[in-house]
């Protein structure tokens, strides 16, 4: 259903309308690209990835939502010097691990890297040995090739159930992909006068940075040692993404800590001349998730948190929650009831937490507040439709017999509620342009906020006929954008709670 965007005599018409609700399509670019640039393979996902995949998913599913061909691409850290240094550590310690799939469980592999991590930074011998391997696994060596293989795809395996529990639909094309591309990257830099010899690396002095000394700072392309980094990875995903997978808005959604790498990055690729003028190439940084403290968010041990751990614990917490309800309301629910709606309104939770705060700044972690039906969260958000779901089962309604109930506004919040709908298209259109999910979320927050004072104060069952079915219309529309606006966050409904 559409409203109408014209009122007369305080009227709205509801129509019959597609999808979108009234969002007006425009020229649409071929392709854009949305780079979630996610863990490093042979860690686990922490807590600080959860920022990059949620807000990476919805700037996606908006894009997609407004017609644009969207390639949502994992940009997976599955490459370089990490690798160098496991596979030296395991050759000593663990070499079944190289050749055997699933030799080790995921927490003994991430355990292996901390402590090859911990050679590297205080062993010369063992670094040195790790960068050899390193430039053995770039020039396709088949032992260290194989052992990387199976170490990729046995943190795969992890990521996987992590994405499958947030619904992220992902296309994997980690930094090794690039890998053949990346000679090119040189000669090219080379061919355009823009590389320069620096204490034996090859490098591209950037415009406008500068050390405390006032000298021009470099962006590494190729180490004095021949290997390759990040920034040579990044040039030639660039390369590729505009040349071959023509895409036209390429969208890199990493921490705010990047901001300097990608600006420099994007500087060089201009220079070199590979990106065209309707070519759009944007950083989208995020702030840190903290603890109560106001701090980093971390385990007792100082570890970092782990996203599955996190997850798992809002799940507990909504089923707790939910429990709790069920024993003060005496309502007895199937256990199939139980572990849906505890599963969805968890999950549902963190999403949204993270999703209502502005990005580019960090934010407080709490489970309480998350999961508060009070307030700009998701399950306020998602009681708002239970509860126009509920008059539809109390009153025995099938919206979709409505047809084009004309919807007559004659009390204050009736209007209130109708407008706010009508604002839909405009807050989508701001979030396509500027790619700030909050904008959403305050929206979906003011509609749930406008629709319990209507719901509260406005009966609808309980009306006269042609005052009753304009309000259950009003209801109608009101759950389709709110499961709309929730899709669009990555965020299911349910019918009760």
């Amino acid at each position: 259903m559409r409203l109408k965007t014209a009122y007369v005599e305080q009227q709205i018409n509801i129509m019959q309308a597609d999808s979108r609700l009234g969002v007006p399509l425009t020229n649409k670019p071929q392709l854009e690209i949305v780079d979630f640039s996610s863990p490093n393979i042979a860690k686990e996902m922490h807590v600080g990835h959860l920022r990059s995949t949620i807000i990476g998913d919805c700037i996606a599913r908006v894009l997609e939502f407004r017609g644009h061909n969207v390639l949502r691409l994992n940009h997976v850290g599955d490459w370089g010097t990490q690798f160098g240094m496991l596979i030296t550590y395991l050759r000593e310690k663990y070499p079944e691990a190289l050749t055997t799939e699933n030799a080790l469980d995921i927490g003994d592999l991430v355990s292996f890297y901390k402590k090859a991590k911990q050679r590297f930074d205080t062993d010369e011998d063992f670094q040195k040995s790790a960068r050899h391997e390193v430039l053995k696994l770039q020039a396709g060596e088949k032992n260290t090739n194989h052992a990387w293989k199976l170490l990729c795809e046995q943190s795969r395996q992890e990521f996987k159930v992590i994405y499958n529990l947030l619904d992220i639909q992902l296309q994997e094309r980690g930094e090794s992909f690039y890998n053949s591309f990346l000679p090119a990257v040189v000669l090219d830099l080379e061919a355009s006068q823009l590389l320069e010899l620096n204490q034996g690396a090859n490098v591209v002095f950037l415009e406008g940075f500068t050390n405390r000394q006032g000298e021009p700072l470099p962006l590494i392309i190729q180490k004095s040692d021949g290997g390759y980094n990040y920034a040579t990875t990044d040039l030639a995903a660039v390369r590729y993404r505009i040349q071959l997978d023509k895409a036209k808005r390429i969208i890199y959604v990493t921490d705010s800590g990047q901001a300097n790498h990608f600006a420099g990055v994007f500087q060089v690729a201009r220079r070199a001349g590979w990106v065209p003028d309707d070519v759009e190439l944007v950083h989208v940084p995020f702030g840190l998730v903290l603890g109560k403290d106001g701090k980093k968010l971390k385990t007792r041990s100082g570890d970092t948190v782990r996203l599955r751990d996190l997850i798992d614990e809002a799940v507990n917490h909504a089923r707790e929650d939910l429990d709790a309800r069920l024993k003060e309301e005496q309502r007895e629910e199937s256990a199939e009831f139980v572990i849906n709606v505890s599963l969805v309104v968890g999950i549902s939770a963190v999403k949204y937490a993270d999703l209502s705060q502005n990005r580019t700044s960090s934010y407080k972690f709490s489970f309480d507040n998350m999961l508060s039906l009070k307030g700009n969260t998701a399950p306020y958000m998602l009681y708002a439709y239970v509860r126009i779901r509920g008059i539809a089962r109390s009153g025995k309604i099938n919206f979709t017999q409505l047809g084009d109930t004309k919807i007559i506004l004659k009390e204050d919040l009736e209007l209130a509620l109708a407008k706010h709908l009508l604002q839909l298209g405009e807050v989508i259109n701001v979030v396509e342009t500027e790619l700030l999910p909050h904008r959403l979320c305050d929206y979906l927050y003011q509609l749930s906020d406008k629709f319990n004072k209507f719901y509260e104060n406005c009966p609808v069952l309980k009306s006269e006929a042609t005052i009753r079915n304009s309000r259950l219309a009003l209801c109608d529309v009101t759950a389709r954008v709110l499961k709309l606006g929730l899709s669009l966050l990555g965020i299911p409904v349910l019918e009760r709670m």
